[in-house]
């Protein structure tokens, strides 16, 4: 999986939004919670599409940046990498260190219990 940093990631994460952008439009969305410049976001894009993360079209001046990387596929990964480092591979203790800091509520535990037994069943059927 492609290495994103979390500057890109902010920039990924607007394009994830609405696609396609251009870089002016990528700046403007980011202006609420980024006081960047815009040089600053055209780097940032510039990286994105050198490691295949983000295509773009050109529009008469302008280019049109898209993502190339599904934000399901990339937050899949990452998480699958984040339980392997931290945890061995092992989701329970995540989940274990969450509910001792009282940090699930009862939607997430809900969620939680829904995706035991889908997973239960889908045992089954196998």
């Amino acid at each position: 999986m492609i290495e994103i940093s979390n500057a890109e990631l902010s920039v990924m994460q607007v394009l994830w939004q609405r696609q396609p952008l251009s870089a002016n439009d990528v700046v403007t969305a980011l202006g609420n919670d980024k006081d960047w410049h815009e040089k600053t976001v055209k780097t940032l894009l510039n990286r994105l599409v050198a490691k295949g993360a983000l295509g773009f079209d050109k529009d008469g001046r302008a280019y049109l940046y898209y993502p190339l990387v599904a934000q399901q596929d990339y937050q899949l990964e990452q998480s699958r990498s984040f339980v392997e480092r931290l945890f061995a591979g092992r989701v329970a203790p995540l989940v274990a260190g969450f509910a001792s800091q009282n940090k699930l509520n009862a939607d997430d535990v809900q969620q939680l219990k829904q995706l035991i037994a889908n997973w239960e069943q889908e045992q089954k059927n196998d």
